[in-house]
């Protein structure tokens, strides 16, 4: 029996995709007030001989492949903070470049909901050991990949041009 009227359907709320967060504040992006953060480009000779591999890692939010990277650390210098990040996100260490190699953007998801605009800059890190145990061990997976590669896993346009043109120094 129909009572005429119609039953209204609830639909589940999806949670806003980054974009649609963006565009409902785009002053965010055009603010100026960009966050920073430092990364690692960590990289080791390919086991033919042949060029190199290049350290992609996922995220432990979304599970997208990035590569280590995180906030300043009071006391730390800036490749200092790329090098421990690499230590805790994956368990390398080696040889760091005290200078980037250099930068790329990218938005940020926030703990709160919120984006940030973010500003990385990279520092390469030659890998010489690899430890069994890190702090993140198991909240990530990792991958030793080719520049190519790594490029086409990472999202960020300019990162993907930094790993396919990145040249050791």
């Amino acid at each position: 029996m129909k009572t005429g009227k119609k039953e209204k359907k609830t639909r589940e709320r999806k949670p806003k995709t980054l974009l649609q967060k963006l565009a409902a504040s785009p002053e965010k992006l055009f603010s100026g007030a960009f966050r920073q953060q430092y990364a690692a480009l960590c990289f080791r000779p390919a086991p033919t001989g042949e060029g190199i591999e290049i350290l992609v890692v996922t995220s432990r939010d979304s599970g997208r492949w990035i590569i280590p990277k995180g906030w300043p650390m009071k006391g730390r210098k800036p490749y200092e903070a790329a090098a421990i990040e690499a230590l805790q996100e994956a368990g390398v260490k080696g040889t760091v470049r005290k200078k980037p190699v250099g930068s790329y953007t990218y938005l940020k998801l926030l703990d709160d909901g919120d984006v940030a605009p973010c500003i990385v800059d990279v520092f390469q890190i030659e890998v010489t050991s690899v430890a069994e145990k890190f702090k993140e061990k198991g909240e990530r997976i990792l991958a030793w990949v080719s520049p190519d590669e790594a490029a086409r896993r990472v999202r960020e346009i300019e990162l993907k041009s930094m790993l396919v043109e990145f040249v050791p120094r």
